[in-house]
């Protein structure tokens, strides 16, 4: 499988709604922005919040919740 770049700008341009940030042990993390879930949409799947260790794993977390609301 091909690595998927890192490069928290192209990153941020591909999910718009979400506020990303890298930590200082690697790991990808990603928070809605300007949005509050409420418990309905929880149970529905929905997160606040992701996290990932590699970037591929990120990426197809952060594209799961774009599914998500596409179905919604």
């Amino acid at each position: 499988m091909a690595t998927l770049p890192c490069d928290l700008d192209d990153l941020r341009a591909a999910f718009p709604g979400w506020s990303l940030f890298r930590s200082d042990t690697g790991a990808f993390y990603g928070t809605r922005r300007g949005v509050r879930l409420r418990d309905a949409d929880i149970d529905e799947g929905f997160q606040q919040t992701v996290g990932a260790d590699d970037v591929e794993s990120f990426v197809s977390l952060l594209q799961a919740q774009n599914e998500l609301e596409v179905r919604s």
